[in-house]
C-alpha cells in the first residue's frame, strides 16, 4: 500500500512539475525575459549534477532549471514553506515543486548540515544548483567564491558545471518583489577538471583550486569584474559605510 502511495505521488509530483515549467511559470517567464540559453550541450541530461553559478537575484533559481531543462535543487529559507492562507499554499506548492529545500537560516546546525542535504541530493543522481559566492553580489562584481562547491564535488563525485546568468537583476532588482521586462542569458561552460586539479593539489589546497577554477570559468561565461574579496563582507563594508 505505501509503495502503491509512493508511485502515485511521484507521478502527482511529475505532472506538477510539467505544470509548473510548461504552463504557469515557464511561458511567461521566457516571455518576460527573452530567455536565450547558450551552452545547454553541456548539461549532462542525467546523473549528479552541481551547477555552480552567479548570483544577481532571487529568480536566478528560476531561470537557471528553466534553462537546464532538468529539475535544480536549491537550498531556501524555512519560511517560504511556513506562510499560512492561500498565499503561503501557493507559495509551498510552488517551492515544493521546484525542489527547494528548506534550510532554517537562524539555527545554526541546520546552516551547517547544508552541505549534508545537498550530497543527499546528489547521491540520487540529482542536480544541485550552489551559488559559491554565498550570497547575491551587492554590487555586481563576481566575488571569492566559498570552498563548499568543491567539497560537494570531490565527497560525490557529481559533474561540476559553471553557469552563468546576466540580466536577471534587471529583472527583478534588490529589493523589488515584482518582475520587469529584461533581456536574461544563461551560459553553460565545460564541466570543471576536478580530477585533473586532484592530481596536482592536496587537502586544503585541492579545496581552493577546484574552487577558484570554478570561479574563473563563471567570470568568463559572465564577463563580470572580480573582487577578489568574499561578497559577505563586501555586503558589510557597504552596510557599514551606509551606516557611517
Amino acid at each position: 500500500m505505501a509503495l502503491r502511495g509512493d508511485a502515485l505521488a511521484a507521478v502527482e509530483d511529475k505532472a506538477s512539475r510539467w505544470v509548473m515549467r510548461h504552463v504557469l511559470i515557464g511561458p511567461p517567464l521566457k516571455l518576460l525575459t527573452g530567455l536565450r540559453v547558450e551552452g545547454r550541450s553541456n548539461v549532462p541530461r542525467e546523473g549528479a549534477l552541481i551547477v555552480a553559478s552567479n548570483h544577481l537575484s532571487f529568480i536566478d533559481s528560476i531561470v537557471i532549471p528553466l534553462a537546464c531543462a532538468r529539475q535544480v535543487h536549491f537550498l531556501g529559507k524555512a519560511e517560504y514553506f511556513q506562510g499560512t492562507g492561500v498565499r503561503g499554499a501557493a507559495a509551498r506548492w510552488f517551492h515544493s515543486t521546484a525542489g527547494t529545500i528548506p534550510v532554517d537560516r537562524n539555527d545554526p546546525r541546520a546552516a551547517a548540515g547544508s552541505l549534508t542535504l545537498a550530497e543527499e541530493v546528489l547521491r540520487r543522481g540529482e542536480a544541485f544548483g550552489v551559488y559559491p559566492e554565498g550570497t547575491r553580489s551587492p554590487d555586481g562584481r563576481l566575488h571569492r567564491g566559498r570552498t563548499g562547491v568543491a567539497r560537494m564535488a570531490l565527497s560525490t563525485g557529481a559533474t561540476l558545471l559553471p553557469c552563468a546568468v546576466t540580466g536577471t537583476d534587471k529583472v527583478q532588482p534588490a529589493g523589488s518583489n515584482g518582475f520587469r521586462p529584461g533581456k536574461v542569458t544563461v551560459r553553460f561552460g565545460e564541466p570543471i577538471d576536478v580530477a585533473g586539479l586532484g592530481e596536482k593539489y592536496q587537502k586544503a589546497a585541492l579545496l581552493r583550486a577546484v574552487t577558484d577554477a570554478t570561479m574563473d570559468a563563471i567570470g568568463a561565461l559572465s564577463g563580470q569584474e572580480r573582487s577578489g574579496l568574499y561578497a559577505s563582507d563586501v555586503k558589510a563594508a557597504m552596510t557599514s559605510d551606509l551606516q557611517g
